[in-house]
């Protein structure tokens, strides 16, 4: 995640440098912050869902006890925060139980992902009473272009509902919008929308080639209207800190966002302060899969992050999270290494320490190597400090998938 509005405030208010745990900086273990998708069953049916969710019951998913003891380890280890996610987490039969437990448990920071429909009386009322730290709901738009993007009409309405519902209680709430070709065009009313209604966080993901989100990858946002996306958050982020408005705003799965901000700061406000950006920057060290981030699915698997449901580290049914995430899995220990063995573009690109070569499953799903390129870096050749002629991949060419699973995780 790219916290926009953070590095923002260090063109007028500079901090000290504060070392990113994990990278040999500071010979501190590992804690993640774990996202646990709860249930995969949803009442929605996300264009982009990469669950590939449905309202259908799905064997094996956790049971109660099993679900009870994950929390315990997780509080035992340490971990920084949890996000209670899905499906639609609320779709678990024991979720109030689960959420009471953490609560209990007292994790950092705890966090609800939900698609906010169900949200509304003693549903937000029980919510508000556990203290969530953040509930962040998902909108791709605005009225049907939301509702065409996940599945059911009135979801808009529901998701809408739920939002004022919690702010009503006094629950800190944020808006995630998945940006493609078909709801580009509402970003700035996404923005009002925030404004409007008292929203504390904007959250602008881009799009992940992985479950439904693979199968639309078509969709995903051109470069230009990305670049465009990126001009508008960051002068809302800009007018916001000098104005000392309260929105937030981050963005997600394209960490090549940090890369044009430095780029912006640069322009506008000179090398020194550039310098200064880019020292926070690199000590966040850009993508976190498999260091920063982790992925407890629906069944007990663990993975990098929740893109990566194809390489499964090991099953909390069988072994702790923490024995997991602190043992010797080989591709964790290779997404933790600065830098990461990265080919084409991203290998030869002067921002590798910022970005961290970008989300890797896009790669992946394209060429079958997970250190390829990301196609979804947007900056130009010049722009990464490559020569203008310096080839890129060609995202048409690699519509298939490598049929031999050694190959992929090469």
């Amino acid at each position: 995640m790219f916290r926009l509005t953070n590095y923002m405030k260090q063109i007028v208010e500079p901090t000290p440098v504060r070392l990113r745990r994990g990278f040999g900086q500071t010979g501190e273990t590992v804690k993640p912050v774990v996202i646990w998708n709860l249930t995969r069953r949803c009442n929605l049916r996300c264009r982009h869902c990469y669950t590939t969710s449905a309202d259908i019951p799905f064997p094996g998913e956790l049971s109660h006890d099993q679900a009870m003891g994950v929390l315990d380890d997780l509080a035992g280890f340490g971990i920084p925060a949890l996000i209670l996610s899905g499906g639609e987490p609320l779709s678990r039969f024991d979720f109030f139980e689960l959420a009471e437990r953490a609560r209990a448990l007292n994790f950092h920071h705890l966090s609800l992902s939900t698609n906010g429909t169900r949200l509304t009386g003693d549903v937000a009322r029980r919510v508000a009473e556990l203290g969530f730290d953040y509930v962040g709901i998902s909108l791709d738009g605005i009225g049907e272009t939301n509702d065409w993007f996940r599945g059911v009409d009135g979801a808009f309405a529901a998701a809408l509902a739920g939002v004022r519902a919690c702010k009503a209680l006094g629950v800190k709430v944020g808006l995630r919008f998945t940006i493609t070709d078909d709801n580009a065009h509402h970003l700035p009313q996404m923005l009002d929308l925030c404004d409007h209604e008292g929203v504390d966080k904007f959250y602008l993901s881009h799009l992940v080639y992985a479950g439904r989100g693979d199968k639309h990858r078509g969709e995903d946002a051109a470069h230009v209207r990305t670049r465009s996306a990126m001009d508008l958050l960051i002068n809302r982020a800009w007018v916001a800190v000098a104005e000392n408005q309260p929105l937030d705003i981050v963005t997600g799965n394209n960490d090549a966002d940090a890369v044009y901000f430095l780029n912006w700061v640069e322009r506008n406000f000179g090398d020194d302060k550039a310098a200064h950006v880019r020292s926070h920057l690199e000590a966040w060290g850009g993508n976190s899969a498999g260091l920063g981030v982790a992925n407890i699915d629906p069944l007990g698997k663990v993975h990098p992050d929740t893109y990566w449901s194809d390489y499964t580290i090991g099953n909390v049914k069988e072994t702790p999270f923490s024995a997991l995430w602190t043992g010797d899995d080989a591709m964790l220990a290779t997404l933790r290494q600065r830098p990461r063995p990265l080919k084409g573009r991203c290998g030869a690109c002067a921002f590798k320490a910022v970005c961290g070569g970008n989300t890797r499953i896009r790669a992946l799903q394209l060429t079958g190597d997970p250190w390829e390129e990301d196609p979804a870096c947007y900056l130009s050749n010049r722009e990464i400090g490559l020569a203008d002629e310096t080839p890129r991949l060609a995202v048409t060419t690699f519509k298939g998938k490598s049929h031999d699973p050694a190959h992929r995780f090469i």
